[in-house]
């Protein structure tokens, strides 16, 4: 890739990863498009982002509700990879993957095969109730993954990840240190509580200092009104919902939305 996302943070340009929400894929109980009709879905979305001035972007089977809490089946896994093909066929941004809702061995194979830049991990260290069940980090396992292929794709692991609760309370601060020093996170996310729920400044304060210089992204409710505040914390942002027609986390992209977004963020750049 001409552009690698490493880069820009290393430059504190304050890149902006856009979501790229995969609906139900085959098998899957929301499924009601052909692949070949996801395909174009994901297609036009990625179109509508790179053309809006995202940095990059990351793909996300978003619509697989009700997730697998660890490996999804080899069919998912599958058609993401092929789609991870088509997406960097089409464009030549930094791809991420995430595959939902923990699989983090699938995306860090999938992200490698296609070379694709950076992976996501839900709950990467530690443990969290979820709406799966209990989920139990993986660093140990996907460290050794990585080595193992001989792959040097990065890892953005949450922190407090949203759509989850703790087992006991536990200071932020001391999760993202653990997840940087003992993890071995190669970056931090901070989200809301839920999808499309603004991320904490303060949250995002005390996630930057206790990173010490690990890039820290802001991962869930930044939109045109935030951005500017947001930015002025966090090393970059994951961008989904206000990216999307009527700010409808399932609607597709609209390319007007990123159009001003981008612009904002733009102008917090210049300053």
């Amino acid at each position: 890739m001409e552009i690698r996302l490493w880069d820009a943070l290393k430059t504190n340009s304050k890149p902006v990863i856009g979501m790229l929400h995969i609906p139900a894929l085959p098998g899957s109980p929301r499924n009601t498009l052909a692949f070949d009709a996801i395909i174009d879905w994901v297609l036009n979305d990625a179109s509508a982002l790179a053309d809006g001035g995202v940095d990059a972007l990351i793909l996300e089977n978003f619509g697989d509700v009700p997730f697998y809490p660890h490996r999804v089946p080899a069919h998912t896994l599958a058609f993401i990879t092929i789609l991870a093909r088509e997406v960097q066929a089409q464009h030549r941004l930094p791809l991420g993957m995430n595959v939902l809702r923990n699989d983090g061995e699938s995306a860090l194979a999938i992200a490698t095969a296609v070379s694709a830049e950076f992976i996501r991990v839900n709950v990467y260290t530690g443990a969290r109730l979820t709406d799966q069940g209990l989920i139990q980090g993986l660093a140990h396992i996907l460290l050794r993954y990585r080595k193992s292929i001989g792959s040097d794709v990065k890892i953005l692991a949450d922190v407090d990840v949203k759509h989850s609760a703790p087992l006991a309370p536990r200071e932020l601060t001391d999760e993202v240190e653990e997840t940087v020093l003992r993890g071995c996170a190669d970056g931090i996310i901070v989200t809301g509580t839920a999808t499309g729920k603004r991320t904490a400044i303060e949250d995002l304060k005390r996630a930057v200092i206790a990173a010490n210089g690990t890039p820290v992204f802001a991962g869930s409710g930044v939109d045109a009104t935030n951005a500017a505040a947001v930015l002025g914390v966090a090393d970059g942002l994951i961008v989904g919902t206000a990216f999307k027609r009527d700010g409808v986390t399932t609607n597709p992209v609209d390319s007007e939305r990123v159009h001003e977004f981008m612009k904002t963020v733009r102008n917090q750049r210049h300053k």
